[in-house]
């Protein structure tokens, strides 16, 4: 079995790490395949950053010519894994709804620790949209920026640590998910200051998608998620002087 693990931002090491994460929970026999976009932004904290890595993450994972049996899309918030879904015949788990529902089997109710504040209401709308809010206790802000996951490690994980501390204490949460692909690896620590199991997206959505394959299950191709048309698709991909002459003029009026 081999499973795609595509990070949503171009950070080389941060690919390194969530494919790390993701062989060390991997059965026997599985490969784990890291992949960074082909184009993006070096963290994923936005939403215009999310819609581009919407779009990087699709085409980097149609640009991959060997077969692969399911993709894990490796970045908390909204990054187009319902177009993957359209484009592929086989499973794609997005790891903020693997961690949310994994640890609905662990406890009454969770909370997810995040980076930024700004990223919440992402998050929000991801688990809203999973259907998976009713057991979600809190959403809660680090206050650390993707990048400072790698550059101030030890700040961050006391961050972390913080806030789960407080949503164990003040939203009444039973179980911790780890809300960032960068966090890959952080689960044990924050676990033994808290008492509280903590589920990492990366680990969660490995497990999630080598069962799906197991089982012969994929997305389902009646309706939703059907095929997409075809159909012309005008200046995409697009040429490098029109890529250019887009950069010139996002950076006059931006």
């Amino acid at each position: 079995m081999r499973i795609l693990v595509m990070n949503v931002n171009t950070t080389e090491s941060m690919t390194a790490s969530i494919g790390r994460e993701a062989a060390a929970a991997a059965s026997p026999g599985t490969e784990i395949v890291p992949l960074t976009p082909l184009f993006g932004a070096e963290s994923v904290e936005g939403n215009y950053e999310s819609y581009l890595a919407a779009i990087a993450v699709m085409e980097t994972v149609k640009a991959y010519a060997e077969p692969f049996d399911a993709v894990i899309q490796a970045g908390y918030g909204e990054h187009g894994r319902e177009g993957l879904q359209e484009l592929l015949d086989v499973p794609v788990v997005d790891i903020t709804e693997a961690a949310a529902s994994t640890a609905m089997y662990l406890g009454h109710r969770y909370s997810v620790v995040t980076t930024l504040d700004r990223t919440v209401p992402l998050i929000e709308d991801r688990l809203k949209l999973a259907g998976l809010t009713d057991r979600c206790a809190s959403v809660r802000a680090s206050g650390m920026s993707v990048l400072e996951l790698e550059s101030d490690p030890d700040a961050a994980v006391q961050a972390i640590i913080d806030q789960s501390l407080r949503a164990v204490r003040d939203d009444h949460a039973e179980v911790i998910c780890l809300g960032c692909g960068g966090m890959a690896g952080l689960k044990m620590k924050v676990a033994e200051r808290t008492g509280a199991p903590v589920v990492d997206g990366v680990a969660a959505a490995v497990t999630i998608a080598e069962s799906l394959v197991r089982q012969g299950l994929t997305t389902s191709k009646v309706r939703t998620y059907a095929a997409p048309r075809q159909k012309a698709i005008k200046n995409w991909p697009p040429a490098p002087a029109r890529a250019d002459a887009l950069s010139k003029a996002t950076l006059r009026h931006g």
